[in-house]
């Protein structure tokens, strides 16, 4: 774990290939469990307990025997479990590794408060993984029990989930989850007695 000490304070960074997929571990499995039960309850809790005409999301979702997933019902477990997959490969595949060249291009980790450089790294992760997440969403979720593929029907989808989601990614990500987070990882992965290396 490199540990970098900016203007006085420290910033721990996770510092080779197993502390990187240990910090998204940790990440996905918070984040998945966030927006799987914001998109059911806070998007389609209404809609659910309207069509089966139950008073409580999850017994509309019992009553319609799970949730669409390409257009087969699947209980919730399945859907966490098939959300955890893809974004965990997204994040250690695409949205960890990017996000942080993103951000290294904006600001030079070495002269830059440690606050400011993570929550640029939040701000590029949150960029790239709510429309690739809204992507595949849109096409897990779409309608396909009651029609035929359409392209103009998806697009729609995608953009409404990302505007869904957006704001909840940003704000859950920048304020909770990363910093708590953070946090654990720091008393996972602390070091002892090593020399910490300046930037």
């Amino acid at each position: 774990m490199q540990r970098f000490f900016v203007f006085g304070k420290e910033i721990i960074m996770p510092r080779n290939q197993f502390e990187r997929m240990m910090f998204a571990l940790m990440t996905v499995i918070v984040t998945v469990h966030a927006y799987v039960f914001y998109s059911l309850y806070v998007v389609n809790g209404t809609m659910f307990m309207q069509i089966t005409g139950e008073k409580h999301v999850l017994d509309a979702i019992d009553a319609m025997g799970g949730v669409s997933v390409l257009g087969k019902m699947l209980p919730i477990w399945a859907v966490i479990l098939i959300e955890f997959i893809l974004a965990y490969s997204l994040e250690v595949l695409v949205g960890s590794p990017v996000s942080f060249r993103l951000a290294s291009r904006v600001f030079d980790p070495r002269e830059t408060h440690p606050v400011l450089f993570e929550t640029a790294i939040i701000c590029a992760t949150i960029g790239i993984m709510c429309p690739s997440m809204s992507f595949l969403a849109a096409i897990l979720y779409y309608p396909y029990d009651q029609m035929s593929f359409n392209l103009f029907t998806f697009l729609a989808n995608w953009i409404k989930l990302m505007c869904y989601n957006f704001p909840f990614a940003f704000f859950t990500q920048l304020f909770f989850i990363q910093p708590f987070i953070r946090t654990c990882f720091k008393a996972v992965f602390r070091r002892s007695s090593a020399e910490p290396v300046k930037a």
